[in-house]
């Protein structure tokens, strides 16, 4: 039978930063002008988001990071409020393709990715 004790000495509090995707990729897209890449994707915003994370990353040295996505699929919020966001246009075509390349960067730099069915 294994048993766990408790630590000798407290852990050490750690640094964790939590990230808005969908704030940062909105604001990078508006921000940057048209970029694409070689194959005529638009990575304006994938380049932004980045971008504001390395300077998240140098700025605040956190332990860890988790970026935060909204899931694709309708919130609590929409069942509790059906006008919740029912104006609110298509993001610009631009934009949509650069999704799936946010998440993949995201990744590939290692940090988590939280999406929650329900949740934004």
């Amino acid at each position: 039978m294994t048993t766990v004790s408790e630590p000798s000495s407290p852990l050490p509090i750690r640094h964790v930063v939590l990230v808005d995707a969908s704030g940062y990729i909105f604001r990078a897209f508006h921000a940057i002008k048209i970029l694409n890449s070689p194959n005529g994707t638009p990575v304006n915003a994938v380049y932004g988001y980045i971008t504001m994370l390395m300077k998240l990353l140098d700025d605040m040295k956190p332990d860890h990071i988790a970026v935060i996505f909204d899931s694709a699929r309708k919130t609590f919020r929409n069942d509790q409020a059906p006008s919740y966001k029912a104006n609110r246009s298509e993001p610009p075509e631009e934009l949509v393709p650069q999704f799936s390349l946010v998440r993949e960067a995201t990744r590939a730099f290692n940090f988590d990715c939280i999406e929650l069915n329900g949740f934004e």
